[in-house]
């Protein structure tokens, strides 16, 4: 299976590198495997502000972890020269911002997770989760996930 293709076929245009914010670097490879820092949910290129149970629904916590997917992806290319390289995807780790009673992090984390394994496939795809609720994230957005990938 071809990545591009699948994600041609999804309508998914991947986004450049982001800039970093703070005194970090988008991703760091060491041997196989490919970090990539923290990418927070962003909407219309701002922010995507807000608290998971109180200003935002489920629905659009998981939208905006999609969101994040598609950078998330869009760094990897960039990291790897070619997502066709990816071996697996081993690790997100999500950090939703959400009030102290919201428990539904890992149905926001979906959001992520489904389309990860929608483009890369179910045995390249599937990975392993953590799925935190917090109280805050940098700029107030809404979630912010990071992810490991192995590549060959």
């Amino acid at each position: 299976m071809n990545i591009y293709a699948k994600l041609s076929e999804l309508g998914i245009e991947l986004p450049p590198v982001a800039v970093p914010a703070a005194a970090y670097v988008p991703f760091v490879q060491s041997g196989n495997l490919i970090f990539l820092s923290g990418h927070i949910a962003k909407k219309d290129g701002k922010p995507w502000v807000g608290q998971c149970g109180k200003t935002i629904a489920t629905d659009e916590g998981k939208a905006a972890a999609r969101a994040i997917a598609i950078d998330l992806m869009g760094t990897l290319h960039a990291a790897v020269g070619d997502l066709n390289r990816v071996k697996r995807i081993v690790k997100l780790m999500s950090l939703v911002n959400s009030t102290s009673d919201f428990t539904e992090q890992h149905l926001v984390t979906n959001g992520a997770s489904e389309l990860i394994g929608q483009v890369f496939g179910a045995e390249k795809g599937a990975h392993a989760r953590s799925a935190f609720g917090v109280a805050q994230i940098p700029l107030g957005a809404c979630v912010e996930i990071e992810l490991i990938a192995e590549v060959g």
